[in-house]
Order: C-alpha cells, then structure tokens, then sequence
C-alpha cells in the first residue's frame, strides 16, 4: 500500500479497468493491484493479460471504496495500476 500511495504522489498511477487493459497492451504497465472485491470476469481479464506480458498482479486486503479513498478518489476503484 506504501507503493501506491508514493506513485500516487509521482503520477504514475493509472485508475481503471479500461486504462489498465490498454497500458497492459502497449507493456506499459508495472504492476496490477486488485482489489479485494473485484470482479471475477474483471480479476480474469486483467490476470490473463498480465500473464501474456509478464506483468505481476496483487489482490489486496481492502475492499475497492478503501482502495479509491486511499488513492484520494470519491468512486470506487477496483484496479490500479503502476506505470513504468
């Protein structure tokens, strides 16, 4: 949680599914958090093309309204992302 919160600071977060799906694509992408209560058909996508690029992706503890407090947001986030 310590990493997101400094690449919060840094700008290199990016929020979404969506963002994260093109980003992963293009191999621009780190690292996937997911949060505790993502989606299955949303952890799916992104853990299948997370794997097709060698991307590491982590399942927190907290639940996606934490997760989008924690990034300062007032939605719910289900999947950040680390740029690299």
């Amino acid at each position: 949680m310590d990493e997101i919160t400094t690449n919060l600071k840094k700008g290199k977060l990016l929020l979404g599914t969506k963002s994260a799906l093109k980003a992963i694509r293009k191999s621009a992408i780190q690292k996937v958090y997911l949060a505790s209560n993502c989606p299955a058909y949303i952890a799916e996508d992104i853990e299948h093309y997370c794997k097709l690029d060698g991307v590491e992706v982590e399942t927190l503890k907290i639940a996606c309204d934490e997760l989008g407090t924690l990034c300062k947001k007032p939605f719910l986030v289900s999947v950040v992302s680390i740029l690299k």
